[in-house]
């Protein structure tokens, strides 16, 4: 064939460098969307990671929001009495009254929600995070039962879903974000996985 000859002309022959711009493309394609799931799930991260931290945070202070000026942990309020106080649906109503106030109950949850919220703000040990904010998000679920449609008073519940509601969702943020190692952009989960005991423990990642 002729330099000046068409590749048209001849559609048995196909140009090696159409392929490889076209593999190029692909590749370079895959590798921008990598990226950009990246910093999706870093942002889910840190956002998450915001919600369990100033949960504590509100709680410890008393900062004016969920939890009034004056009535936080440090003032001798007890952080999970008024929510487990008032539980009155599902089977574990009982349960949860007699928790209420209990300093020992105070102190996990307080712990929960700090070990969390720093975890993945950080973006390490994200797998113990959401073993440890899966089985709070459980018990929270469990607290507002929203199967019931009525309160142990009688009084409608206002459940909107039979099953489906926040702490599910939460829970499964938290899996996912573990699953796909999101502390490693915009975090320390590669400085954090690098460690010693770290490397010899999967399950601290």
């Amino acid at each position: 064939m002729a330099v000046h000859d068409h590749p048209h002309r001849y559609p048995g022959l196909r140009s090696p460098f159409r392929h490889r711009s076209g593999a190029a493309a692909t590749a370079a394609g895959t590798e921008a969307a990598t990226a950009t799931s990246a910093y999706v799930f870093a942002g889910l991260r840190l956002l998450t990671g915001f919600v369990f931290l100033w949960a504590f945070l509100d709680k410890t202070f008393g900062l004016g929001y969920a939890t009034g000026s004056g009535k936080g942990w440090i003032d001798g309020g007890s952080p999970a009495e008024g929510f487990l106080g008032g539980v009155a649906a599902g089977p574990m109503e009982s349960a949860f009254h007699a928790w209420a106030g209990a300093a020992w109950a105070d102190w996990l949850f307080m712990l929960g929600l700090l070990g969390i919220g720093v975890a993945l703000i950080a973006g390490v040990a994200l797998r113990l995070a959401a073993v440890a904010g899966t089985v709070m998000m459980a018990l929270m679920w469990i607290a507002e039962w929203p199967p019931a449609r009525h309160l142990s008073d009688g009084s409608p519940s206002m459940s909107t879903n039979p099953f489906a509601d926040y702490h599910l969702v939460y829970a499964v943020v938290l899996i996912a974000l573990a699953a796909a190692g999101a502390g490693a952009t915009w975090g320390l989960g590669k400085a954090w996985a690098r460690l010693p005991f770290v490397s010899r423990n999967a399950w601290l990642r």
